[in-house]
């Protein structure tokens, strides 16, 4: 796939130019010295040689074809270069000229002109506005950089052309390889779906790492980057995620929702590593690069000085890794060969004045010992230390079969050192939080790629009852789903919901009352108040007729005075459910990625704490486990101590309903179970309030 992209054997270059610093100039020039052995063809009206090639006025003089060709000219003369490339049979065009959708409706316009262009003649574009694209296999720099890395297993998809040029120049300055680097644009045709189905089958990619400022199907994009991470692990660093530009939702579950999270979720279910910083993708790229997975989470430190190994122990616990003592087995052998003074606790420190051979007894040691999944080996340069080496020496008595990450910690002194252990496929970082993030990522990885077949529960549910409701809104223009309506909603999904009924009169809620039973809630039934309690509009523990009766007419008052607008269908009477722990389960609809669930703890957590957890939709149930488990609050559903815990599964299956919920009816924009009230094991979870929004409802004025 895009075998003309990556491998032409013939490249035209439409604006080849003799002026060194030109664009045209640096491509024909990188082409040459990058040692690409395909025919270059310079284009250029003049028609003189350039660079010592034969260069072309145009394509046509030149009277073969081509695979690939390269643009680099003003942005009104693109449309008339793409078309003479389709002409030669260019199968691959990329266009490297800026000023198009970037600038505004013009350039849109033409940038539009020249994909459908390409698209009904077959051709693949790469760009506008991009840096170009490298492939170290053949030799080919066909971008404008500086640089040209050395081959590697690392592979470069990104949406910046700048953050392309200072990936290079971080590859040449740490040595490290890559395999291809690929500069996408504005994405006009290709873009990071594509190269993430074509990077997953190439043979010099060991792993992916892009850098990417939008997606723009989502659904494509999680199918093919499922499909890739399954064979090579892919690490990704997301930008442009804040909120500032994201209207505030009007359910619990849409506020707490942003960008950010979406693609959080996102990455989480296709298995793509997320890099939270320009450093991170480089440092994780590294490690998956350079050494096998995982087989589990512990981890042993080996270091020549106490601060940094406790530096390492901080990270390595806080980020969830296991920090345990060897065996006693393993830690007499380590004290038959160490000095007196070295502790062979995790960390294991060899002391300030370890020789390389000290080094490599230790790495030896832990590898040997079954008990130890990965290790981080830390040095300080210190007056008898050798850091050359000891680096040697760990890479000498690495078996490949668990992840070894080093740092050797300072500057100078160290980057021989450092350049060694890389060259010697050992990945090193400047800092030994950095190096324990990478093992972190590792497992995190591994643990992804082991991860059980995933099963969707369908729920045998009443689908009739939901596609009527929300054809009567569709019909009468209402998107609001009010308490009462979603909660019959729900019922068809099998929740539990306490009795009540809609009532228009102070007598008729009273009757309402002693029909479902004391004590008794009311609340206020408005499609234009979405948070009832905000308005006063709910009362409960009501006990008796009077009480009924009082609490509807001084409610309807209120409100009326609060809200005179506001259309009043009624108050909803329903019998108090038992207590129990308050949760909020909901779920938003994001435009690239569809159906997110969330899950939190009511109250203060969810309101000030935003202690929640988002899932994209369909979930199984391993999942929906996982979304009470990654709260923080956990600990309190579980029990401890000395209080209950809830029933976690009646929540676990609540999670799973709506999703089946929401998959069945993409016209649910938004949904809020608040509260979603959790018993004792053994119990149902209660819907204690509940509302929805719909999509696609023309509103009409009442």
């Amino acid at each position: 796939m895009l075998e003309s992209l990556l491998y032409p054997k013939t490249v035209a270059v439409i604006g080849a130019s003799r002026t060194p610093g030109k664009v045209g100039h640096e491509i024909l020039a990188n082409l040459i010295n990058g040692g690409f052995k395909g025919e270059i063809v310079p284009v250029n009206p003049s028609g003189e040689d350039i660079l010592g090639l034969k260069c072309y006025p145009n394509l046509k003089t030149y009277g073969r074809t081509i695979d690939l060709s390269i643009i680099s000219i003003p942005t009104k003369l693109v449309r008339a270069a793409v078309q003479s490339s389709i002409n030669a049979n260019a199968k691959a065009i990329a266009v490297i000229t800026a000023g198009f959708k970037e600038v505004g409706k013009e350039g849109a316009a033409l940038e539009g002109e020249i994909a459908e262009l390409c698209r009904l003649n077959g051709v693949r574009m790469l760009g506008p506005n991009c840096l170009g694209l490298i492939n170290t296999e053949n030799s080919m720099n066909a971008s404008f950089a500086k640089q040209m890395p050395k081959p590697g297993g690392i592979s470069v998809v990104s949406q910046s052309g700048a953050l392309c040029t200072a990936i290079l120049d971080w590859a040449v300055a740490e040595d490290v390889g890559l395999a291809k680097l690929l500069s996408m644009g504005n994405k006009a045709d290709l873009d990071e779906t594509d190269f993430l189905t074509v990077l997953a089958q190439d043979p010099q990619t060991k792993v992916i790492a892009c850098y990417l400022e939008s997606i723009t199907q989502g659904d494509e994009f999680l199918k093919a980057a499922e499909a890739a991470a399954n064979l090579k692990p892919i690490v990704a660093l997301k930008v442009g995620t804040s909120n500032a530009g994201v209207k505030a939702a009007a359910s619990h579950t849409g506020s707490l929702a942003g960008a950010d999270i979406a693609y959080g979720a996102a990455f989480q279910r296709a298995g793509v590593i997320r890099a939270y910083n320009f450093d991170a993708l480089f440092d994780l790229a590294m490690a998956f690069a350079m050494q096998p997975m995982p087989k589990g989470d512990r981890v042993a430190i080996i270091t020549n000085a106490g601060g940094p190994g406790i530096i390492a122990a901080d990270a390595a616990e806080n980020s969830g890794l296991k920090v345990e003592a060897p065996t006693p087995a393993i830690a007499e052998a380590l004290k038959a060969k160490l000095p007196a003074a070295a502790s062979v606790g995790n960390p294991i420190d060899l002391l300030g004045d370890a020789p390389p051979e000290r080094y490599a007894e230790a790495v030896k040691a832990v590898l040997e010992d079954d008990s130890f999944d990965a290790i981080c080996v830390i040095l300080t340069p210190q007056a008898m230390t050798d850091p050359v080496g000891t680096a040697r020496a760990i890479a000498t008595a690495s078996s490949g079969k668990k992840p070894i990450v080093t740092s050797f910690m300072g500057g100078h002194d160290v980057m021989e050192a450092r350049h060694i252990l890389k060259a010697l496929s050992i990945p090193d970082y400047p800092a030994p939080h950095r190096a324990v993030y990478a093992l972190r990522a590792l497992c995190d990885y591994a643990l992804w790629q082991n991860r059980p077949p995933r099963v969707v529960t369908r729920f045998p549910v009443n689908r009739r009852r939901v596609e009527r409701v929300i054809s009567r809104h569709m019909k009468t223009g209402r998107p609001e789903i009010g308490e009462v309506e979603a909660k019959e909603i729900l019922q068809a999904y099998d929740f539990v919901v306490p009795p009540g009924r809609l009532a228009t009169s102070a007598d008729e809620a009273a009757a309402v009352a002693e029909h479902v039973g004391y004590p008794v809630a009311m609340k206020i039934s408005s499609p234009d108040i979405l948070h009832k309690s905000d308005m006063g509009g709910v009362k409960l523990s009501l006990s008796n007729a009077d009480q009924v009766r009082d609490a509807y007419d001084l409610m309807t008052l209120r409100i009326g005075r609060r809200m005179p607008n506001a259309r009043l269908d009624g108050v909803y009477i329903e019998q108090m459910a038992a207590r129990g722990r308050e949760v909020i389960i909901g779920m938003t609809r994001d435009p690239e990625f569809g159906p997110m669930l969330m899950f939190g703890l009511g109250g203060i957590f969810v309101e000030v704490m935003k202690d929640v957890t988002f899932y994209l939709a369909p979930i199984t149930a391993e999942e929906a486990m996982q979304m009470l488990i990654g709260t923080r609050s956990y600990a309190l559903l579980k029990g401890a101590r000395g209080q209950a815990g809830v029933d976690l599964t009646s929540i676990a299956n609540g999670l799973q309903r709506i999703s089946q919920l929401v998959t069945d009816f993409p016209q649910i924009k938004e949904l809020d179970i608040n509260p979603f009230l959790v018993g004792p094991a053994g119990t149902e979870a209660v819907v204690a309030d509940a509302r929805m929004i719909l999509s696609g409802v023309q509103k009409t004025d009442e």
